[in-house]
């Protein structure tokens, strides 16, 4: 699926070409997916774990200002793949690869402000989640502009001011 989406747009992709490719029938891929979306939010699965243990990549007192270089690294790497992404993350953090990343986020960040005895943990958590996934999401669409560096501070930045609102 990745590579064929390197070649051409998601909405351009077929079964049959894609099983052709994979060396499978169309039976087998039906047998795992509903669908060539199901598949593609399956493939980017990894952009998703990347994406929370970037946010995550640091112990101790976070640097305020600056990301850990984890998230910049993430958003650099994101760059192979940017139209995938972006079919299936819509602006704002919605679409099938949103709600993933979402519900992971929210589910990581949950449990470490719970282990930190937060009593706003479920505010914070699905503040963290929404934040995070509507800036990834508007800066692949072109919403917000800047390098991966600056956009991995300034997201940084906003979820540091979360974490330490109360």
């Amino acid at each position: 699926m990745l590579e064929e989406c390197a070649e051409r747009p998601l909405e351009e992709v077929g079964v049959a070409a894609l099983a052709r490719r994979a060396g499978v029938g169309r039976a087998t891929f039906y047998v795992h997916y509903d669908s060539l979306e199901a598949l593609a939010v399956d493939a980017c699965a990894d952009v998703v774990r990347e994406a929370v243990e970037a946010l995550h990549a640091w112990r101790g007192r976070p640097d305020p200002v600056h990301a850990p270089p984890a998230l910049a690294e993430f958003f650099t790497d994101l760059a192979p793949h940017t139209a995938l992404y972006r079919a299936l993350l819509a602006p704002g953090g919605g679409g099938p690869l949103g709600r993933v990343l979402h519900r992971d986020l929210r589910a990581r960040s949950l449990a470490e402000r719970e282990l930190a005895g937060a009593a706003d943990a479920p505010l914070v958590a699905s503040a963290v989640a929404a934040t995070f996934a509507g800036v990834l999401a508007d800066w692949l669409h072109g919403l917000l502009e800047g390098a991966p560096g600056e956009v991995a501070d300034q997201v940084w930045q906003l979820l540091v001011a979360l974490h330490m609102s109360r």
